[in-house]
């Protein structure tokens, strides 16, 4: 067997193995940020930071278009270089994401944090600092889901220990959470 069909045989069978309800659980969540005017922030590190800011433009427009007034309040906290190289540099990289999120955050809002591993300091830096304020939680995780599968409140955990296909599943996460809104915009 070549690498393309190990690859995509590896992630066919997550993909037919995976109990979607916790995504279904994750979509209501994100309506209910949606349908009272609330927040939905989204962050990772590295590939996972950008399925975070492509995610974004998925529920600020996709999820509307042609079924409702308006998307969703979103912001990708991974989004703005300057304010992430600010913080990591005069306070310290596990602070860039929470301290977004103090500033920019209202109780009832939603964070959705994007991890591989789980256990990334910033990423579970974010997720104490959501506690603290009143922000609902949830995680996209592989491998074990690490700290972060203990400190969200919603947890889709993809028991693989295969970065890209943790970071695939991720979008499919999303994508499902769009359309599912999409179908469900009343």
């Amino acid at each position: 067997m070549n690498i393309f069909e190990e690859y995509s045989d590896k992630l066919s069978l997550l993909v037919k193995q995976t109990d979607w309800s916790h995504v279904e659980t994750l979509s209501k969540a994100v309506k209910d940020v949606w349908k009272n005017d609330k927040q939905l922030f989204l962050c990772g590190n590295g590939g996972s930071a950008g399925n975070a800011i492509h995610l974004a433009n998925d529920f600020v427009y996709g999820c509307a278009y042609g079924v409702a007034e308006k998307g969703l309040r979103v912001q990708a906290l991974s989004a703005n270089p300057a304010t992430i190289t600010c913080l990591a540099n005069d306070v310290g990289y596990e602070s860039i994401f929470s301290i977004q999120l103090k500033t920019f955050s209202q109780p009832g809002d939603l964070l959705i944090v994007f991890s591989g591993s789980g256990n990334s300091p910033n990423i579970v830096e974010v997720l104490k600092e959501a506690k603290a304020v009143g922000v609902k939680t949830a995680a996209v995780l592989g491998y074990s889901g690490g700290e972060c599968k203990e400190l969200s409140d919603i947890v889709v955990h993809f028991p693989i220990d295969d970065m890209q296909i943790s970071e695939d599943m991720q979008l499919v996460v999303g994508h499902m959470i769009m359309r599912w809104l999409r179908a469900n915009a009343d």
